[in-house]
């Protein structure tokens, strides 16, 4: 990657290119990542590295603004902290004076959690607020109790909090002809965070969080399956979690879980051939079309290995140009290459 292309990346605040480089700003002596908010320095006043430790050893120090000494996509102490409360307690009401007494500035976590999450702490909470309140509805409580076991101070916030979310009053939500809620989780890993979706089937999204398309990602997921998606605690989230620690350690070539997949009979016998291809290895759109005894259809493939919505699960990233170029990865080229990288150690040992 040419040093311009980089620093256009710097210019478009474009967080694809999280771990691909570090910026040194000459003018202030201190580096930073790709994405960094921070004012935009000029083209000659900067310098590129390929990682905190070339930055550090050349003088620079850290930018306290983007802390690129922080592995991507780990949030900062007091987000974990935020999130095991809402966690331990999910019905609870965390007042922003609440905030204030555990040394989180409100206006911080609400923009915070509204970069990263694309919602507000508040708006987060009271997801959670609600999939409790489904849980307990789904457990044959009435109304009124659920409102009072998941934090409601009344039968009407609740049903307006319903509203908001499911476009349904609670009871018809909760009533068995209404699929349960697609269940979702921030996963924190070595080349940043992802958000995984699932039900009681499988899963059915595993993405970079800050993948473009991500919204309409989840979006489609909703159409799909005919629900909605709230944050919280499941069995096949905590497996999730689970296999892909396994994996990013080096310890699997594969996430193994059960998966929740919708898509076109088409759409699905790509994903069948992906699944196929071996780690450590590669193929062309064009091979994966003759695989299918599709030939002519290498664009309809391409298009295909597009709209995966599990990342890594259901391997796109194995997937190169016929000329071996690495061609297009929604989450970034940089994972692209990383993620082969990663799996070609693997098949080596």
């Amino acid at each position: 990657m040419s040093d311009d292309r980089k620093y256009q990346a710097m210019v478009e605040r474009d967080a694809s290119f999280e771990g691909a480089f570090i910026v040194g700003v000459r003018t202030t002596g201190i580096f930073c990542r790709p994405g960094c908010t921070a004012r935009l320095p000029r083209r000659e006043n900067v310098e590129f590295f390929s990682g905190a430790s070339e930055a550090l050893h050349a003088g620079y120090r850290p930018c306290k603004r983007c802390r690129p000494l922080e592995p991507v996509g780990t949030p900062p102490a007091w987000v974990e902290k935020l999130l095991a409360v809402v966690e331990c307690e999910p019905a609870r009401r965390i007042t922003a004076d609440e905030l204030r007494q555990i040394g989180v500035n409100p206006a911080t976590a609400s923009r915070y959690f509204k970069a990263r999450y694309g919602m507000t702490f508040q708006a987060y909470a009271r997801s959670r607020r609600v999939g409790v309140a489904m849980k307990k509805l789904r457990e044959g409580k009435s109304v009124s109790s659920a409102a009072a076991r998941s934090g409601y101070r009344s039968e009407s916030g609740m049903r307006d909090a319903f509203s908001r979310l499911f476009g349904e009053p609670p009871t018809r939500a909760a009533s068995k002809d209404v699929k349960s809620p697609l269940v979702a989780k921030w996963l924190t890993t070595p080349i940043g965070a992802m958000l995984a979706v699932v039900n009681d089937d499988g899963v059915c999204l595993l993405e970079f969080v800050d993948r473009r398309a991500i919204e309409t990602q989840i979006a489609v997921l909703r159409r799909r399956f005919e629900t909605y998606v709230v944050p919280g605690e499941h069995p096949m989230l905590a497996r999730v979690e689970r296999e892909a620690k396994k994996y990013f350690e080096g310890k699997s070539a594969v996430i193994d879980v059960p998966l929740a997949v919708k898509g076109t009979e088409f759409q699905e016998r790509v994903w069948e051939v992906l699944r196929e291809i071996p780690p450590g290895e590669t193929q062309s759109y064009a091979q994966v079309a003759k695989e299918m005894g599709r030939k002519s259809a290498v664009r309809a493939v391409a298009r295909a290995n597009g709209d995966n919505r599990l990342a890594i699960v259901i391997p796109c990233h194995r997937v190169i140009g016929s000329d071996g170029s690495l061609t297009g990865y929604g989450g970034g080229i940089w994972r692209k290459e990383w993620l082969l990288e990663h799996e070609r150690k693997m098949a080596a040992k």
